[in-house]
């Protein structure tokens, strides 16, 4: 896929953000998170809807590269009991994050109760299981469900179906492995009405396939792909409202640039 827009300039030696952030837990209290953002080559997945590549190389960081940022990334933030750790791609992905980098890692958050990671569900299988039992923090994968749109979903070039991200989410849950969900809000080709409608299917879908956590994600412009227009504040604020009255696990609004 042509791009109409360039890569910003980022380095392998240091991760591209580290910040912290309140969030409700599972266990119903607000307590910190720290997020990191790493640095990487450009997820295999060139999803239509999505801009995270921008902040990507186009190249395979060296062995031990990322674990450093993550090491230098967790030296400048707060002590937290949680951590996310998202990498615009896959975890599992050996191009974006080398297999030794990830032990690595599981070795210096040993003090965290709660590990974020981001992964596409055709990379659920057995390095995500072996990374799960060496962990000393309890593993949660964040997926990609994006829209259960029948007419949306096989358009975004995510080679994923739902029935992919279903088998995903049982194996995972089988393991003892949280699974949250990210869902867009008015995904391409999609009006403001039908985006509100399929972001609340996601939801459901979700939610009945054992998914305890959702986050609803705008769409914005610029990801330099196919045209995009945000959806209205209040349209987020109806379909989180919506997951939220279900009672049936967390659901949370990512406000991203939206006004």
């Amino acid at each position: 896929m042509q791009r109409l827009t360039v890569k910003n300039v980022v380095t392998e030696s240091k991760a591209n953000g580290a910040f912290s952030e309140s969030e409700l837990t599972r266990n119903g209290n607000v307590e910190d998170h720290n997020i990191i953002l790493t640095t990487n080559k450009e997820c295999s997945f060139r999803c239509v809807m999505c801009d995270l590549w921008k902040n990507t190389l186009d190249y395979r960081v060296k062995d031990g590269a990322v674990a450093k940022q993550v090491k230098d990334a967790l030296n400048s933030l707060p002590k937290a009991k949680h951590l996310k750790l998202y990498n615009a791609g896959s975890f599992f992905d050996r191009q974006s994050i080398p297999k030794p980098d990830t032990f690595e890692i599981a070795d210096f958050i040993q003090e965290y109760e709660t590990l974020i990671v981001e992964v596409h569900p055709k990379l659920i299988s057995t390095p995500c299981f072996e990374f799960a039992d060496y962990l000393q923090p309890q593993l949660e994968v964040a997926m990609g469900l994006e829209t259960v749109d029948p007419d949306v979903l096989p358009r975004l070039n995510k080679s994923m179906t739902l029935d992919d991200f279903e088998r995903a989410t049982t194996a995972l849950l089988e393991r003892n492995i949280f699974v949250r969900a990210f869902i867009l809000l008015r995904t391409p080709w999609q009006t403001e009405e039908e985006g509100i409608y399929w972001a609340k299917a996601s939801i459901d879908f979700a939610q009945s396939i054992g998914v305890e956590c959702c986050t609803v994600i705008p769409t914005r412009p610029g990801n330099g792909t196919v045209e995009l227009t945000a959806p209205l504040p209040e349209s987020l604020h109806e379909v989180v409202e919506y997951g939220i009255a279900k009672k049936n696990g967390r659901v949370f609004g990512d406000s991203w640039d939206l006004e």
